[in-house]
């Protein structure tokens, strides 16, 4: 590695996915170490020197398997505090999943806005900017940090792993609820282009409130047609569930779905498994340690995001543009 490449890390809970953008920039992994004390509190440090390089670190914020979104959050603040103390020129927090990102707003009498407090706690170390994927409310993102962001897309991945279905048959493109219908729109039109035919597009109505989800009404026209449920995330699965259902009672051929972040938690290896849904699409941005293998491998499909993260940062080292990057 030469003084003019970038110095890359990744935590330890992110290190695989490390590796793969590592190879996509064509350098290594820099050296790091992580200490865990008796008590319960840890250190990471850097092995190599950073004084008047550009870090960029690696380490995706979802909980699970052995340390928990709030651990990994901690950890990598603190390692990113230290690189700036150790004179770094410049530190870019690369979060392929940030956590609290679905807390963006109030929704009840006090509550918290933990996007907003999240920002605060990557700029009290001295970050320099913050590079993720397809947050849950692009714009509230954007408003909490006042450092640089960049808001990278899985959208190229999925229009990409798409195509081929799309290509020679009928399909609409589905949102899960009314306010992810720009996402899909934005999505059926990437998948126009590239098969060079109409793509339809749909959506359920959902209310949650409390945990609660109401409401059944469906926009679109589905009958006949291959439908592909896109969303940010699956947590439980629940949502995606109802839509595949409602896709199939509608007439339906199959039902794909695809999301950037597969959470997969509580029975969410149950709805995967449902008869309803034919595929289920996900990036890496989120290990799928949760699910059985048996369902893996029927139904899941893991898309690699580390060419994309490569690519960012060999653009943001570059003075390259980010822009040009996630148009499709």
């Amino acid at each position: 590695m030469s003084d003019a490449d970038p110095v890359l890390f990744a935590l330890n809970a992110t290190r695989e996915l490390g590796l793969r953008v590592a190879g996509g920039l064509g350098i290594e992994l820099s050296a790091h170490e992580e200490r865990d004390f008796e008590d319960g509190e840890h250190k990471a440090r850097p092995l190599v020197s950073v004084r008047r390089r550009s870090c960029y670190v690696v380490q995706s914020l979802h909980g699970g398997p052995e340390e928990s979104a709030n651990d990994k959050l901690c950890r990598l603040l603190f390692f990113l505090g230290a690189l700036r103390d150790a004179s770094a020129a410049s530190v870019t927090a690369v979060v392929p999943y940030l956590c609290y990102a679905r807390k963006d707003r109030k929704t009840k009498p006090r509550d918290p806005v933990t996007t907003r407090y999240v920002a605060a706690l990557f700029e009290a170390v001295g970050v320099d900017r913050v590079v993720t994927l397809d947050v849950h409310n692009l714009a509230a993102f954007q408003n909490s940090f006042r450092c640089r962001t960049d808001h990278l897309l899985a959208l190229p991945l999925f229009v990409e792993h798409f195509t081929p279905i799309a290509r020679d048959q009928p399909v609409v493109v589905v949102s899960p609820d009314i306010g992810g219908a720009k996402r899909a729109r934005g999505f059926g039109e990437a998948l126009e282009r590239a098969v060079e035919r109409e793509v339809a597009t749909a959506f359920v109505e959902k209310h949650r409130s409390g945990g609660v989800v109401t409401g059944g009404a469906f926009a679109g026209e589905v009958k006949d047609r291959v439908a592909i449920i896109i969303d940010d995330l699956i947590s439980s699965g629940g949502t995606i569930l109802r839509a595949a259902r409602a896709c199939r009672d509608l007439g339906a051929r199959k039902v794909y779905t695809a999301a950037t972040h597969g959470l997969f938690v509580d029975n969410a290896g149950e709805v995967i498994a449902d008869d309803a849904l034919e595929q289920v699409v996900v990036t890496d941005s989120v290990p799928p340690f949760r699910l059985d293998p048996a369902v893996m491998r029927d139904k899941l499909v893991v898309l690699d995001s580390a060419p994309l993260f490569a690519e960012a940062i060999r653009r943001i080292d570059e003075g390259g543009s980010i822009t040009e990057l996630v148009e499709v």
